[in-house]
């Protein structure tokens, strides 16, 4: 089962932003860059975590077949892009 707690993230300097999904006990950050959230739901760089709030659903659901797929990056995190949303 895959869980996600509320440890969301922003990073302004890579304009990135992070929600954690868990698995077994392991943490898995899954990241979302800012001009996918821009490109799918308008999110500006003053307001990129409000986008991920409102449409938690369906990035958590994109978030959860890409783990289920094995779809990790060399660092062990996830990174959603506009064909998994």
């Amino acid at each position: 089962m895959i869980s996600f707690p509320r440890l969301d993230s922003w990073n302004g300097v890579s304009e990135v932003a992070t929600i954690v999904a868990i698995e077994e006990k392991k943490r898995i950050l899954c990241r979302i860059p800012l001009k996918i959230l821009h490109d799918k739901y308008g999110a500006t760089t003053d307001t990129p975590m409000q986008s991920v709030s409102r449409h938690r659903e369906v990035i958590q659901e994109a978030a959860k077949n890409a783990i289920e797929n094995n779809n990790y990056q060399q660092d062990g995190s996830v990174l959603l892009s506009l064909a998994n949303l």
